[in-house]
């Protein structure tokens, strides 16, 4: 089985297969190593269901006549369906030990299994409608949909559907997790996802998001060895008020909020401290006692909004900005962030996105990757597939997709949780990591339907898990 520590493009694919290669592995063995245990997990999984393989003219074609060849030695009955005859020296090798049935894609019928090897990585256009036609019919009259690599239409890097898909029920990765096997809308393609190696080492830039390893206070810890989190309230007081709280829930040892006159602290064990105007915050944000500062939820995006989000930026404490202060900042965001000395932590949604950069939202992954390097800042992309970029072009892919936290204040309260890791001590880019992790973790512990509060309820839970 395949682990998540690296993520592979399809460029990052072939040359690890190449080192491979030059190393004395034949590109016959790696399709035998790949196609026999893709069968091995197929015949696991369903075991003599009447099964149709489709086989391309590529390599991934060629996977499919392995797999066809070693169910068929099983017992399992099993067609191929094949538009063209290989192209590949590999391809047209493993389909001379096929020793069953190839019939074209219009001749072929459905079976029970359908398993796709038509196109495989390195796909960039639309599979043509002569070849789709026939490839849905035959999807939709089978009873399990197995997809080898990545689905026929999917786009390998970007998480593009090149085709009008619908969903497989498994999707089996070879030698490496691709982007697409983590991006939407793709993802919602693959079903269950598993992986099988063949044998490919190879690092990369690109992780899926790993469960934090995270450490309780100590014998010697106070309130602000734990970590003072400070948030900016602005316009609508519920916004700081989660967020506050959030943070608070997540471990931090002291939690304020600089408001107006007549704020209502969300809990008497938060402090609101007044603040009469900018100077004034300003004065209070020079406390080197901050260990990090949440500035945007609830901000407002008025004239006061803009300076509460410069003076907010004039601290020395790691900064985490979000929601209305990435609107106010818009195309300065670059400017703005660039000068900070300290971790800058920005958590857009691809809304919020759109007003940071004058270039339309194309790549989460490097359009992500581009921002944080203009700006210096850690970018946390959210969405069902949340990205989360260092300014040093290292990536992660959270896997936990929640769609519950399409719920209003589920973003204030993700922006508390990294301020708190933030005040911990930890990078901007592993205070993002860890924050999105518990942050979709207390949401599956919450369960469907729930508010902000019964999500900020959970945090402690996630954190226990992680100790």
């Amino acid at each position: 089985m395949l682990n998540h520590r690296n993520i592979l493009t399809a460029a990052e694919m072939q040359k690890a297969e190449q080192v491979l290669i030059d190393g004395g592995t034949s590109v016959d063995e790696l399709m035998r190593r790949a196609g026999q245990r893709a069968a091995q997990m197929i015949w696991r999984i369903s075991a003599d269901q009447p099964t149709l393989v489709l086989c391309g003219p590529g390599n991934n074609g060629g996977d499919g006549y392995v797999i066809a060849q070693w169910l068929l030695e099983k017992g399992v009955d099993v067609c191929v369906a094949a538009p063209l005859e290989p192209k590949t020296d590999a391809a047209r090798h493993a389909k001379s030990l096929w020793r069953g049935p190839t019939l074209s894609l219009a001749a072929a019928q459905p079976a029970a299994q359908f398993v796709d090897c038509l196109f495989g990585t390195g796909l960039t256009r639309a599979v043509g409608d002569d070849w789709f036609d026939h490839f849905m019919r035959l999807f939709t009259g089978a009873r399990r949909r197995v997809a080898i690599d990545l689905p026929s239409g999917v786009e390998s890097d970007h998480g593009t559907l090149l085709n009008e898909l619908q969903p497989f029920d498994i999707t089996i990765a070879l030698g490496a997790f691709k982007p697409s096997h983590y991006l939407e809308p793709a993802r919602s393609m693959m079903g269950d996802l598993v992986g099988i190696d063949i044998g490919i080492e190879a690092s990369s830039q690109l992780a899926i998001l790993p469960k934090p390893r995270l450490s309780g206070p100590g014998p010697h810890d106070h309130k602000y060895s734990r970590g003072l989190v400070a948030v900016v309230a602005g316009a609508m007081p519920g916004a700081a008020q989660l967020a506050a709280l959030a943070a608070q829930k997540s471990g931090a040892g002291y939690v304020k909020i600089f408001a107006r006159s007549g704020f209502p602290a969300p809990h008497p064990s938060i402090v609101v401290e007044t603040v009469a105007d900018v100077d004034e915050l300003k004065q209070k944000l020079a406390d080197d006692r901050i260990s990090s500062l949440v500035v945007g939820p609830g901000l407002g995006r008025d004239d006061q909004a803009n300076a509460l989000l410069d003076a907010a930026l004039t601290i020395k404490a790691p900064l985490l900005i979000d929601a209305d202060a990435l609107v106010v900042a818009g195309t300065r965001f670059c400017e703005l962030a660039a000068g900070r000395t300290a971790e800058t932590v920005a958590t857009p949604h691809a809304g919020e996105f759109a007003c940071l950069t004058s270039d339309s939202l194309a790549d989460k992954i490097d359009d992500s990757r581009k921002l944080a390097a203009q700006s210096g800042c850690h970018i946390l992309l959210k969405g069902a597939d949340s990205v989360i970029v260092s300014p040093d072009g290292v990536a992660s892919i959270s896997a936990q997709s929640c769609p519950w936290l399409s719920t209003a204040g589920t973003g204030d309260i993700l922006a508390g949780i990294i301020a708190s890791r933030l005040a911990s001590g930890a990078s901007g880019y592993r205070a993002a990591c860890e924050g999105q992790w518990l942050h979709s973790r207390a949401a599956h512990l919450a369960g469907p339907a729930f508010t902000p509060e019964m999500l900020i309820d959970q945090l402690p839970a996630t954190l226990q898990e992680c100790l």
